[in-house]
């Protein structure tokens, strides 16, 4: 099912209500990267003069908790992607991460019309496996249709709060990561217990097999009122996107209740 377009404006609006410092000043965000970039350069940071991914991801930071990415931080980051200067001194994933955060972040002011509805079969059925992973798992997948649109950073954060029903306690942002990074953050201790490895093996292929070779892999985390019952709640989501970017699916996975 999709929502209507009130809906999605009204989950939008809170979305943006609910992050704790909405709308924040685009020139603030943008010296905090460049400052945060300026000392992942210095001799005497962790990595010396080289940029490594965590720096480029504490850098990215800078532009994630505020609200969505806005023309004038995209702008900025324009200037980078492609600067053989600015590049000089990366590794080679952090100018992924780079590439990957600037395409995901493309300073969209609305979502593409991403229909999204519960997958056949439970999680364990998918996994190949059951255990505390597979039980603390919901799963939803679906897709965009053509030329209306690619699955960015707005498209992924409207369709996961209405697709998947909660009520957030406050706005939650989408990140890149590895197919590694994927496979460290399941094996972490789910709301049922640990998960197993064989739980783990499946749901990283089961995910990754939407991602392809594009690995595009996208995780953020998330805490609620009233999911499925009273009470807060815990936990993220891993949304895995086709080379196309049309089609989603999205794993989330309850870490915490009460």
């Amino acid at each position: 099912m999709k929502p209507t377009s009130s809906l999605k404006s009204l989950f939008g609006g809170l979305v943006l209500l609910a992050a704790p410092a909405a709308l924040a000043d685009s020139a603030a965000n943008i010296a905090l990267f460049d400052s945060k970039m300026t000392a992942a350069r210095t001799s005497t940071s962790p990595s010396g003069s080289t940029v490594t991914r965590p720096e480029m991801v504490g850098a990215l930071d800078a532009f994630a908790w505020d609200s969505w990415v806005d023309a004038t931080e995209r702008a900025h980051l324009s200037t980078k992607v492609g600067n053989a200067t600015f590049l000089t001194g990366l590794t080679n994933d952090a100018k992924k991460y780079l590439n990957d955060f600037y395409e995901l972040n493309d300073a969209a002011d609305y979502g593409a019309p991403l229909s999204m509805d519960a997958v056949s079969g439970t999680p364990a059925q998918l996994y190949g496996a059951s255990g505390p992973l597979a039980s603390a798992s919901r799963i939803q997948e679906g897709s965009i249709p053509y030329g209306e649109g690619v699955a960015n950073q707005v498209t992924l954060t409207e369709t996961y709060g209405w697709a998947f029903g909660s009520h957030y306690d406050y706005g939650y942002f989408f990140a890149p990561i590895t197919e590694a990074e994927l496979r460290t953050r399941l094996q972490q201790r789910t709301y049922s217990g640990t998960p197993t490895a064989a739980e783990v093996n499946g749901a990283v292929a089961y995910i990754t097999q939407v991602s392809g070779t594009g690995q595009r892999l996208y995780i953020s985390s998330w805490r609620s009122m009233g999911r499925g019952g009273p009470g807060e709640s815990a936990g993220f989501v891993v949304a895995a996107v086709s080379n196309d970017r049309r089609f989603v699916r999205m794993v989330e996975v309850l870490t915490w209740a009460e």
